[in-house]
């Protein structure tokens, strides 16, 4: 069963839901959801159900704005001062093991864990759906942001998503995986040539190799 529980940030409280690994441990990987959605999005919850047991602590970190029941997320100044609290009690948890803290999150929650890398010391960071421009609107790129990570990054993003597709990610950049059909959910047709559930496991495979193997990050 998951471990819940809270941590006291500037703009509220923010909830953590946590699932240890089930074998021996070798990271953590701490992920927030988006503006749109909560931790039950498919990738979360998918991540969730099988990074455990590649010996991976997940923590799914809901933001204080969706704790409290509001629809609207806030400015990112405000996200950002809603995720580093909880970064620091993941590492006052991890004092004893000292494993790697991998930050990650879903599309807004992807751009805060690219902000905030540096200030919370990550070792890398896995960037779910990274909103890279507003839907059609490329000039309007984010693409600095997830550089300005300075850290290794892993960026997981659907072939049909509006807010950039895996080919308009630079080449020399981050790690891009591209996840076939799928749009900015993960959602993928039913006619598509390949299944929800393999589309999934693509991303659980892709992430999970990405945080336990250190070359493939290199």
């Amino acid at each position: 069963m998951p471990e819940v529980f809270e941590v006291a940030t500037p703009p509220g409280t923010a909830r953590v839901t946590l699932r240890r690994a089930t074998v021996a441990a070798r990271a953590w990987f701490v992920a927030s959801h988006g503006a749109g959605g909560g931790i039950e999005a498919r990738d979360l919850a998918a991540l969730a159900a099988a990074l455990p047991a590649r010996g991976v602590h997940v923590a799914l970190v809901e933001q204080p704005w969706r704790v409290a029941g509001r629809r609207l997320a806030p400015a990112p100044k405000t996200l950002d001062a809603g995720w580093l609290p909880v970064l620091e009690e993941i590492a006052r948890r991890n004092t004893a093991e000292a494993l790697p803290v991998f930050g990650s999150g879903r599309s807004a929650g992807a751009r805060v864990a690219c902000r905030t890398a540096a200030k919370t010391g990550v070792a890398g960071v896995v960037a779910l759906a990274f909103p890279l421009h507003p839907p059609g609107r490329p000039e309007r790129s984010r693409l600095a942001e997830l550089l300005g990570a300075g850290v290794p990054t892993l960026v997981v993003q659907g072939e049909r998503d509006t807010f950039g597709a895996p080919n308009e990610f630079p080449k020399d950049g981050p790690t891009v995986l591209p996840v076939p059909f799928a749009d900015h959910g993960f959602a993928v047709p039913k006619r598509a040539e390949i299944t929800q559930e393999a589309a999934l496991a693509l991303i659980t495979a892709g992430v999970g190799d990405w945080l336990t193997v250190p070359s493939t990050r290199e």
